[in-house]
């Protein structure tokens, strides 16, 4: 155990540590468009052709050397080279045209099965035809790729992404072609690293590829590229924010920013780095909350570019061991899940399979998900606000990281800021994460303060938290983590009746002993069950087990003083390497509370149960 003196001198060394690790991203790109989507796009979305390249020749030569740092930067697969007559004389042993294609977005994995297990690189080419406009900038913007990309366009490098969940963008005005015939290539890598974020070791699927949506948003040559509108910390009537504009007429701008439905138009003007700041009164403005998820329509506007998006408004604090939402205490009802379909294999392709899923959490009763372990979809955090779910959102620092790397650090941090960075106007948006289940150490609470801080200076207005450790003695449950003290949350995962502890009817024998006066989040429990077999309840992987632990597991929880909320285990089975046992798992981790074909198990319905009951407690209904 860490004494309280060590806390200090540990907390103390933060300082030391931005130093060490720096506060620039390892791999730096342009500030991410808010709003991306939204903008006018030419979606690149669709069938792209692919090779699988587990010996990389498409990136090094035979000394080792990647040919995209050779004098001529030419070699690699990027070329897209094709013979120059048709007898086909020159030596060249790739061809993207002839190859097999995959859709795009989504996983390598589920769309062959040689690929089902395959770690390593494929490249992606997509032609695509588009003619710059005098005046325009254009922007190539991927969703996400996993895990660590090159991309390049018309043979050009464009620049290198590391990170599986996080958006990558590229300005390439000046690197389209005059013609209109343009063709982007991409290197998508999978494999997992020591010191990449997360590490080596998980617990879901490594799915790779190009995951998510793939676009080129168009703006004016002088453009509103990042916008911040939401309440003020602890100030319902104040709306607070900037506006930022990029581009050479940038400073001196007049920005509008208007909200028709609360009569709200302010003019504001931009300063020499082309941010204008407000803080403005709101006292119109309905505060929105998963009883009445209301959404305004908020339009940013300077000169010829126009940002439209639906925003709602809200506060969310801490006061002793309470959660306030809106200034009134809420019971945080939750469910947590992975970017993964059940019913058809692989990552979650759109807004069909992310509805799919949030509608299920309502059905559950939930009014809060907690998106584990990464960052995911903007377009669920866009139907979190509009379907009225408070969200958790998180970085995969998971388990053990490379603690005492510095360009680790800088991973992680980088795709936190992403992460804020897309979530920062989602009123669905009341906690980030920036861990889960990480092992106390000088270096990890180093590392782990800093991201702390790190998120705190972007955004106050949110909660911070991370799933802590806990130890155990006997039927004594301790949580003293010395990260708790940074955080505004004590939320940690327990798995007594499945990991520890014996039968489910012993799990109501555990006590906790909870060191941080803050409101208490269950941020994981839960166990295996496989639909449809029934036995007794003390019969492992059956549904009965998985009712009985749940049904105890309440009884306990209820115990605890501070208790404001959880987010139980998995709302539905999912890809899991790890879980080999060929009859109960065969690759699924089948936590759910519903199965990978979209079945109910009985303990869903124990669940929804001690919702509706807590609905009814804390929302009259």
């Amino acid at each position: 155990m860490i004494s309280r003196n060590r806390i200090k001198a540990l907390t103390a060394a933060v300082l030391l540590l931005a130093t060490t690790f720096g506060s620039r991203p390892l791999l730096a790109q342009a500030t991410l468009l808010q709003n991306a989507p939204g903008r006018k796009v030419l979606s690149l979305n669709g069938s792209w052709n692919y090779i699988i390249d587990p010996y990389e020749n498409g990136f090094y030569d035979y000394r080792r050397e990647a040919f995209d740092q050779s004098k001529t930067g030419k070699g690699g697969y990027y070329d897209n080279q094709k013979p120059s007559s048709h007898q086909e004389t020159e030596l060249i042993e790739y061809d993207f045209d002839k190859s097999a294609a995959l859709q795009v977005p989504g996983d390598w994995n589920s769309q062959d099965p040689k690929l089902l297990y395959y770690e390593g690189t494929i490249w992606y080419k997509k032609s695509f035809t588009l003619t710059p406009k005098t005046g325009k900038r254009y922007f190539l913007y991927f969703g996400a790729i996993n895990y660590e990309s090159h991309i390049y366009l018309n043979g050009k490098k464009l620049g290198k992404h590391q990170g599986g969940f996080t958006p990558i963008q590229y300005d390439i005005t000046n690197q389209l072609s005059p013609s209109g015939d343009n063709f982007v290539v991409v290197k998508a890598d999978n494999t997992r690293r020591p010191d990449a974020v997360p590490t080596i070791n998980t617990d879901w699927w490594n799915y790779g590829g190009i995951t998510r949506d793939v676009f080129i948003a168009e703006t004016p040559a002088t453009f509103i590229t990042d916008y911040k509108v939401q309440l003020a910390k602890n100030e319902p009537g104040t709306l607070t924010g900037y506006v930022q504009l990029s581009g050479e007429g940038k400073a001196g701008q007049a920005v509008t920013l208007s909200i028709a439905e609360a009569g709200l138009r302010h003019t504001l003007k931009t300063d020499a780095e082309g941010r204008a700041t407000f803080r403005l009164p709101a006292r119109k403005l309905k505060v929105w909350s998963p009883q009445s998820p209301k959404l305004y329509a908020v339009r940013v506007s300077s000169g010829a570019d126009v940002v439209q998006d639906q925003i709602g408004f809200r506060t969310i604090e801490t006061r002793g061991q309470d959660i306030l939402l809106n200034g009134k205490s809420v019971y945080l009802r939750g469910i947590s899940m992975h970017d993964e379909n059940p019913l058809i294999p692989g990552r979650a392709r759109g807004e069909g399979d992310l509805r799919m899923l949030l509608t299920w959490a309502k059905e559950l009763g939930c009014n809060y998900v907690r998106l584990a372990h990464y960052p995911h979809n903007e377009t669920m955090l866009r139907l979190a606000d509009e379907m009225g779910l408070l969200v958790w959102a998180e970085v995969p620092v998971y388990w053990t990281i490379a603690w005492e790397n510095p360009a680790t650090y800088q991973n992680a941090e980088a795709q936190l800021s992403d992460l804020i960075s897309v979530g920062k106007n989602r009123a669905s948006v009341a906690v980030w994460s920036v861990g889960n289940e990480t092992p106390p150490g000088e270096a990890r609470l180093r590392f782990m303060t800093s991201l702390v801080r790190k998120a705190r200076a972007l955004d106050d207005t949110r909660l911070l938290a991370a799933a802590l450790e806990l130890h155990r003695d006997g039927f004594k449950v301790t949580v003293d983590d010395p990260l708790g003290a940074e955080l505004d949350l004590t939320s940690f995962n327990e798995y007594m009746g499945w990991y520890v502890g014996g039968k489910p009817s012993e799990i109501t024998q555990y006590t906790f002993d909870i060191k941080y006066n803050k409101p208490v989040i269950i941020s994981e429990f839960g166990g295996d069950a496989l639909a449809g077999y029934h036995a007794d309840a003390d019969t492992r992987w059956s549904e009965e087990y998985q009712e009985a632990l749940y049904q105890n597991q309440l009884k306990m929880l209820s115990t605890i003083r501070g208790l404001r909320g959880m987010t139980p285990w998995i709302l539905a089975d999912f890809r899991a390497t790890r879980r080999q046992h060929p009859v109960y798992q065969n690759g699924f981790n089948r936590k759910g509370l519903i199965s990978s074909t979209g079945v109910k198990k009985k303990a869903f319905y124990v669940l929804q149960t001690y919702y509706r009951q807590m609905a009814q407690q804390y929302d009259g209904k």
